[in-house]
């Protein structure tokens, strides 16, 4: 009896491999992008690498579909081949709504491989948590149907005729003129999706039932745009160092992206009628980076009440965005020695053309973190604007 239980395992092996169904991978849609190199039916093995995209900068980007999972299998992935596209966590969903970190990877030079075990019988990977097209247009839908002080806008239609959603939020309270003027933007880069889940939560924060939120909501006009590179996003391209250049090295006098000069017009107008406070960039940096910390301008770019303006800012910040993704007071500057272009970025052409009291900055979500998770950033958006609330009530 025990040679026939015997014979029936070594049997059996090769049976269950045979029942599992043939991994297909699909890269076919909104944000996806995978280059398969290898699909290795036996070892459930799939190796992949950014699809490439001529002249639409970095190719770090990856977001694919698997079906014919066995559920319960151990899938294996191994991904490269650039740096920038090897989080020691990917993201993983069953239902490309709700996503996971997978365990830690194994880096093998530029490339990296991670097995995780999946209950169902497709499964979505991807380099972080996507936000994709659809989601900035179903943030800025359902947003504006929370009352008559949040409207759904269009920035701009982009040079491949999709329309950039936005929010304008100006609830009743003080006079239109007496208003604090807020921009808040994320990704200029495309790749970088997180900042786009802190866009998400600070919405979320600010037309919550929080007191706080009502208070900000009543004295200011706020502008939210959750996605300014919308092309490269909806194809799954990385829009970091694009041609002619990305979307935070455009900030110019005659812009090349549709999103970056309708904000600079909106910017300016808000400017000129003396109703603009505040401009925030939101990011991803570096892998190597565990906490969020901001980019600022150089000090000596910055009038004296800019930088008095600014250092309260930060000191807020670090007071409200305690965590786990906590901001502990790093600032960095990005004036000449960081990009020849620095004048072009964002935050930089901000308080150039602004008046002095203005703060303009770029925060920076950390995405190679245990915390790197919708949750994770959807916590800075929320503390972020418990901070930009602190900050103009309790002003010097």
């Amino acid at each position: 009896m025990r040679c026939l239980e015997t014979v029936l395992l070594i049997l059996l092996g090769p049976v269950s491999m045979l029942l599992a169904g043939e991994l297909k991978v699909d890269s076919d849609f909104s944000g996806g992008s995978a280059k398969v190199i290898e699909v290795d039916q036996q070892k459930r093995l799939i190796r992949i690498e950014p699809e490439a995209n001529p002249k639409r900068g970095w190719e770090c980007w990856w977001y694919f579909q698997v079906t014919g999972i066995e559920p319960g299998e151990t899938i294996t992935l191994d991904v490269g081949t650039a740096p920038w596209a090897t989080p020691t966590q990917a993201a993983f969903s069953t239902d490309n709504i709700i996503w996971q970190q997978t365990s830690a990877g194994k880096r093998n030079r530029k490339r990296i491989v991670y097995q995780q075990q999946v209950d169902e019988t497709t499964c979505w990977f991807a380099w972080g948590p996507p936000f994709r097209v659809e989601d900035a247009q179903r943030l800025v839908s359902d947003s504006a149907k929370n009352g008559p002080h949040v409207e759904a806008i269009e920035l701009c239609q982009t040079r491949a005729g999709r329309t950039v959603p936005a929010l304008r939020i100006h609830a009743e309270g003080v006079s239109d003129e007496l208003r604090k003027g807020i921009w808040i933007q994320a990704r200029q880069h495309a790749w970088e999706s997180g900042s786009s889940w802190v866009c998400q939560g600070l919405v979320q924060w600010l037309l919550s039932d929080d007191p706080r939120a009502s208070a900000l909501r009543q004295k200011s006009l706020i502008t939210i745009v959750p996605v300014m590179d919308i092309d490269n996003v909806a194809i799954g391209a990385g829009g970091k160092n694009q041609t002619p250049q990305d979307h935070n090295r455009d900030w110019s006098e005659q812009p090349h992206w549709n999103s970056v000069k309708v904000a600079q017009q909106q910017i300016l107008k808000q400017d000129q009628d003396g109703t603009f406070d505040l401009f925030v960039d939101l990011h991803n940096p570096d892998a190597g980076a565990k906490w969020p910390y901001y980019y600022t301008t150089t000090t000596d770019y910055l009038s004296e009440e800019g930088n008095r303006n600014l250092d309260h800012f930060l000191a807020t910040s670090q007071l409200e965005i305690t965590g786990p993704l906590a901001f502990k007071g790093e600032r960095r500057e990005s004036g000449a020695s960081y990009d020849k272009n620095w004048t072009k970025i964002s935050k930089n052409w901000v308080t150039k053309n602004t008046a002095d009291h203005v703060v303009a900055v770029t925060l920076e979500t950390a995405w190679n973190t245990p915390h790197s998770t919708q949750t994770g950033y959807m916590t800075v958006g929320r503390q972020l604007g418990m901070a930009i609330e602190r900050y103009f009530r309790t002003m010097p």
